[in-house]
């Protein structure tokens, strides 16, 4: 372990070193986050998964940046140049702009103007023009002149002598740096629109004539003027005002006042603007995309996380619903836990005929499937579906619900979905991860990959290889907070848990196949391949309801089942008894147990799962419905109040759905009566929202809303009813803390609602 690295990052994180250390042995051991933060809580002193993840990925920039240090020095060795002086340097680099910066002049490069000037002789010259003690350029670079070198004329040399010094001022430390601090706070993005671009380019064309500082420019805004230039719809510079940066370079490099000081300046300016001036404006694009990345990602990920944490309905008897027109509706029928029963295709929205047999077909299977709840996807014919069913008549009301199907396509053309259900076409398998949604969106939708979920910002733009890493963190945290029932999931859902992986979860799920349920977690001990390591990683994440011991259906490690066993026999109990007599739990003192590696944070988790055993984190499921009478644009009108659901949240506002097959933009004004810095302050995706139109555009299919309570000058129809526990501007009671994030304020007017670029952009990506 690398001392060092330690106390580099206690220090940024304000962590003690011994926490770091401990969270950098256990994984180097292979542990996951999940596990370290759950069950290792006295070696890290509590440090949560957010944490734990800052420290693994810090570990491994140091690691990168160690690697890159080696590769350098070795380099330097094998050319001959490495000296004690310049190993010291090297060394400590603390980053690896200062780290590259070192290098730069030693580095191995292509012939440049500089090299064959040097080639020619001219180094000295530019050594003396340097040191501008007044002499006369021309006299100087008469001893220069050699037309077998190509050098016939006085200007000759001294214009390979300005290149020289042009590379010097380039590669200077003290310069490079000077030049990076100018470009991260002066720096402008400056965006205008490519000749005869403007028509093709619609979409853009609020960055048709745009400027913002660097610094402050916020991601969306950052990855839309990239991909408009990437488009060549954009012409896109980021760089300082070249004044500014000239004369920094000046007050270094040119001391003097005679004419061999103005040969440093022509060289000072030509290093700028050839050289230094591109360097710094590729860094700094590099900077600001990497920055834009990284918030991006952000957003997707807590998106993703809010999604995933969808209160399940339950393990309930479902009809799914798979709408269309033309093609039919394609429905299934699930038992609770969510087996295909049946399925067949119905026409509600064809002929008078047709309808009636589709109503007769659909009552029957309720019947004959004792069917509880009815998910309908909310697609194409979505709303008109739900009407219908809703219509029947039913001897028992039962819910009928729109679920969100986004990448529920994408899912019945998949490998897992052609193992599943190898006899069945695309659209029973849609209509089954329909209806398997809703009884647990969890569990589906890990069967997909996030970025088709559709709850992203510029999911496209972003590096892909740091965007599926973050999606897989907020998968496996959520897997793991929820727990797995091991009888019951697939493959796809078990490849989440901690220590397991594709191979592991296809190995248990065979082995439930070949010899039925396990009745306790020890079994998993017999599953292929499953070793010692494997089973303390996943055992805790994993639940045996009904098995022979009550604590394999709780969060409980079995490491700690030996503990507990003891705690109930000071008490002349069952482990069984403890978990359901409040009274006798009330009576253990945890502080008899302390010791031997187990603390107060262990002992207190404990004693929670015996209070309420394998806990499910997300909330209560709660029914939605949409304003009945209100299914597409032509139905809303300005100054409807409706009540909705968030399905998007981006950093320039949120979309909500209202059931119009077309998500209304909430922007980031309109979300609260005060300024909102973050929107993922005020919403979340999926939460339930009470909106108000502001105005639709049919041409364009937009629609822009408002959250806020008062609108002026817009009268409002507040008849919608009211919203759900969720449904405020500022939601009460949130199942999970919002985090407070900080952010800049644009420096010009930020474009009203339907001026704003960034709802295109996003279906864009």
């Amino acid at each position: 372990m690398n001392q060092s690295h330690v106390q580099t990052i206690a220090a940024e994180l304000a962590l003690q070193d011994g926490q770091v250390e401990a969270v950098a042995a256990l994984l180097s051991e292979d542990a996951s986050i999940p596990f370290i933060s759950r069950y290792r809580k006295e070696a890290t002193g509590s440090l949560d998964e957010v944490a734990v993840a800052a420290i693994r990925d810090r570990l491994h920039q140091l690691s990168e940046l160690d690697k890159r240090r080696e590769a350098i020095v070795k380099s330097l060795k094998e050319h001959g140049l490495l000296t004690e002086t310049l190993a010291a340097q090297v060394y400590a680099a603390e980053t690896l702009a200062a780290l590259e910066d070192i290098y730069l002049p030693y580095r191995p490069k292509r012939r440049t103007r500089a090299t064959i000037a040097k080639e020619k002789g001219l180094e000295p010259l530019a050594w003396a023009l340097l040191k501008q003690d007044g002499r006369d350029p021309a006299e100087l670079a008469v001893d220069y002149l050699d037309a077998k070198r190509g050098i016939d004329a006085v200007s000759d040399a001294l214009a390979g002598a300005r290149d020289i010094l042009a590379e010097h001022v380039n590669e200077d430390n003290g310069a490079r740096a000077d030049m990076r601090r100018l470009f991260a706070e002066k720096a402008l993005f400056i965006s205008r629109v490519a000749t005869g671009k403007e028509a093709q380019g619609a979409k853009y064309r609020d960055y048709f004539d745009w400027q913002e500082p660097a610094k402050s420019a916020p991601s969306h805004r950052v990855l839309a003027m990239r991909r408009g230039e990437k488009a060549d719809i954009l012409n896109l510079t980021v760089a300082p005002p070249e004044d500014a940066a000239l004369h920094l370079l000046e007050e270094r490099f040119v001391t003097g006042q005679g004419p061999d000081a103005a040969q440093v300046r022509l060289a000072v300016h030509d290093g700028y603007k050839r050289l230094l001036s591109r360097a710094m404006e590729t860094e700094l694009r590099l900077t600001t995309k990497s920055a834009a990345d990284a918030e991006a990602i952000k957003v997707f990920a807590a998106n993703l996380r809010e999604l995933l944490m969808t209160p399940p309905l339950g393990a309930k008897r479902v009809m799914a619903i798979d709408p269309g027109y033309r093609t039919g509706c394609k429905v299934v029928c699930l038992d609770r836990q969510g087996k295909l029963l049946h399925n067949e295709t119905v026409y509600p929205h064809n002929s008078a005929a047709q309808q009636e047999k589709a109503a007769n077909r659909l009552k029957s299977m309720v019947y004959d499937y004792n069917i509880e709840a009815v998910a309908i996807g909310n697609g194409t014919a979505g709303r008109e579906t739900e009407a219908f069913v809703k219509a029947l008549d039913l001897e028992t009301a039962i819910p009928v619900l729109l679920v969100n199907e986004s990448g529920a396509s994408i899912y019945s053309a998949s490998e897992a979905a052609r193992e599943e259900f190898p006899e069945q076409d695309l659209t029973v398998r849609g209509a089954v991860s329909i209806g398997r949604r809703l009884m647990d969106p969890l569990s589906e939708l890990v069967k997909i990959d996030p970025k088709s979920i559709g709850v992203g910002q510029y999911q496209h733009d972003v590096d892909q290889t740091e965007l599926k890493a973050a999606l897989d963190d907020v998968v496996v945290s959520c897997v793991n907070a929820v727990g797995v029932d091991v009888n019951r999931a697939s493959a796809q859902l078990l490849t989440y848990v901690s220590g397991l992986g594709p191979r592991l979860a296809k190995n248990i799920v065979a082995h439930r196949d070949q010899h039925g349920a396990f009745d306790s977690r020890q079994q998993l001990t017999a599953v292929t391949r499953l070793g010692p390591k494997a089973f303390e990683q996943c055992a805790g994440f994993l639940r045996v309801k009904g098995g022979r011991n009550p604590l394999d259906a709780s969060a409980v490690h079995p490491e700690r089942y030996a503990l507990v066993d003891r705690m109930a026999a000071d008490l002349g109990a069952s482990v069984k008894g403890l978990m359901q007599d409040r009274d006798l739990r009330a009576r253990i003192d945890i502080g008899a147990y302390v010791g031997g590696g187990i603390g107060l944070p262990t002992l207190e988790d404990i004693l929670a799962e015996l209070a309420k055993p394998g806990l499910d984190p997300r909330d209560t499921f709660e029914a939605f419905a949409f304003r009945e009478g209100v299914n597409s644009l032509g139905d809303l009108e300005p100054g409807m109040r409706l009540p909705g659901i968030v399905t998007n949240v981006t950093r320039f506002g949120a979309f909500v759905d209202v059931g119009v097959h077309q998500d209304g933009l909430v922007h980031i004004s309109q979300l609260a009566d005060r300024f909102v810095k973050d929107p993922a302050d005020v919403v979340k995706v999926q939460q339930k929202v009470t909106v108000t139109v502001l105005e639709v555009d049919t041409a364009r299919s937009r629609i822009s809303l408002s959250m806020k309570g008062k609108l002026d000058g817009i009268p409002t129809d507040r008849d919608a009813g009211r919203p759900t526990r969720r449904g405020s501007a500022e939601p009460k009671g949130s199942r999970r803390s919002r985090s407070s994030r900080t952010g800049n304020a644009p420096k010009r007017q930020t474009p009203a609602p339907f001026n704003n670029p960034f709802a295109d952009l996003l279906k864009g990506g």
